[in-house]
C-alpha cells in the first residue's frame, strides 16, 4: 500500500506543478485572471460537456424506447423530454465545473432572455408545439394527414415529431418539413386520427334512358374487384343529380390504408366501372348542349337565302 501511495503522492506532485506552471502563463483582465491553465479546463470541460450529453442522452433514449407499455407517441415525447433533460443537467454541470458563478451573470442572462424573446421566440414556440402535440395526440407518428402547400392539397404520413419541425413524407416520396408551430394554428385534416378507415366518393355519369337499377348495380360490382376496398362497410352508389348530359351517380367506397394514396383507388374503380358498364351496354354519356332556334323574320331571311343559293349552284360531277 506503501508503494500506491507514494506513487499517487508522486503523480499528485507532477499535476500540481504541471497545473502551476500553465496557471503562470495568462493575463488579468481587471480583476480576472485568465491563464493557460483556465483556457485548457474550459476546453476540457466543453468537451466532457458534450460527450456526455450525446451518450447519456443516446442510452436515455434507448430505454425509453425498450419500454413495451409506451406507444409511439409517448416514446415520442418521453425521448424528446429526456434528451433536454439531460442537456440542461450537462450544461449547469458544466457551468460550474468551470467555476463561473451565477449570479454574476445576471446583466447577461437579461440580455439573454431579451435575446430569446426576439430572435429565439419562433424556436422554442415549435418546441413548445411539438411537446403539446405529442401530450394531446392530436397529430402523432404514423398519422395520415392532408395539408395545403404550393401544389394544393398534399396527402402524406407523419414519420417523426421533432423539436423543430414534423416529418411528412407523401405518396410521391418527397420529404417535406412542417414547423410545428404551424400544426397548431392551422387546420390539418387527420384521417387517421380516430380511425384509419377513409371513405371514397368517386362521381360518375350514365346516359338517359339507362336502367339506373343495373348500372347501380355494376357499379357496386366493379367497385368490390378493387383490392383495397373494404368489403365492411360496403361499397355504395347514390344518384346525385340530373345533370346537363346524363345522371349523375356517386360511387361510395372505403379503404383502411390512405397511406398509400387514394388516386389509385379512384383510378382502379373507375376502370372496373368502365368495363361492366361496357360490356353490359349501358352509356356513359359525353357533354351535350341543346340550342334552340327562336323564329324571326331575319333567321327566315337567312334560310330562304341559304336555300336559293343550294338550288342556283350547279351539283358537284359525281
Amino acid at each position: 500500500m506503501s508503494t500506491w501511495s507514494k506513487l499517487l503522492r508522486q503523480v499528485n506532485t507532477q499535476i500540481n506543478e504541471w497545473a502551476s506552471s500553465l496557471d503562470d502563463v495568462g493575463f488579468d483582465i481587471g480583476r480576472t485572471h485568465i491563464s493557460l491553465f483556465n483556457a485548457v479546463w474550459m476546453i476540457l470541460v466543453v468537451i466532457a460537456v458534450f460527450v456526455f450529453g450525446r451518450v447519456v442522452s443516446r442510452v436515455g433514449r434507448r430505454l425509453v424506447r425498450s419500454m413495451k407499455g409506451l406507444d409511439g407517441t409517448q416514446r415520442a415525447l418521453g425521448e424528446k423530454l429526456m434528451t433536454v433533460t439531460v442537456w440542461s443537467i450537462a450544461v449547469l454541470v458544466g457551468i460550474d465545473a468551470m467555476g463561473i458563478n451565477l449570479t454574476t451573470l445576471t446583466v447577461f442572462s437579461g440580455a439573454f432572455g431579451l435575446a430569446v424573446g426576439f430572435g429565439l421566440q419562433k424556436t422554442f414556440g415549435n418546441l413548445i408545439a411539438g411537446v403539446i402535440l405529442l401530450m394531446d395526440r392530436s397529430i402523432k407518428p404514423g398519422d395520415v394527414i392532408a395539408l395545403t402547400d404550393t401544389k394544393g392539397s398534399t396527402i402524406g404520413e407523419v414519420r417523426t415529431i421533432g423539436v423543430r419541425a414534423v416529418s411528412v413524407t407523401t405518396l410521391d416520396n418527397r420529404e417535406i418539413l412542417i414547423p410545428n408551430e404551424i400544426l397548431m394554428t392551422t387546420q390539418v385534416e387527420n384521417w387517421s386520427y380516430a380511425s384509419r378507415m377513409v371513405g371514397i366518393t368517386i362521381p360518375i355519369n350514365v346516359a338517359y334512358g339507362s336502367d339506373i337499377a343495373l348500372a347501380e348495380r355494376l357499379l357496386v360490382e366493379a367497385a368490390r374487384t378493387v383490392p383495397r376496398v373494404l368489403a365492411e362497410p360496403q361499397p355504395s352508389v347514390l344518384l346525385h343529380a340530373f345533370g346537363a348530359s346524363g345522371i349523375e351517380l356517386l360511387i361510395y367506397v372505403t379503404i383502411e390504408d390512405p397511406e398509400n394514396g387514394i388516386a389509385n383507388v379512384r383510378s382502379d374503380v373507375l376502370k372496373a366501372a368502365w368495363h361492366s358498364l361496357k360490356a353490359h351496354s349501358v352509356e356513359i354519356p359525353l357533354p351535350q348542349s341543346d340550342v334552340a332556334l327562336r323564329d324571326s323574320d331575319g333567321l327566315k331571311r337567312l334560310a330562304a337565302a341559304l336555300a336559293e343559293r343550294g338550288v342556283g349552284e350547279p351539283s358537284a360531277p359525281r
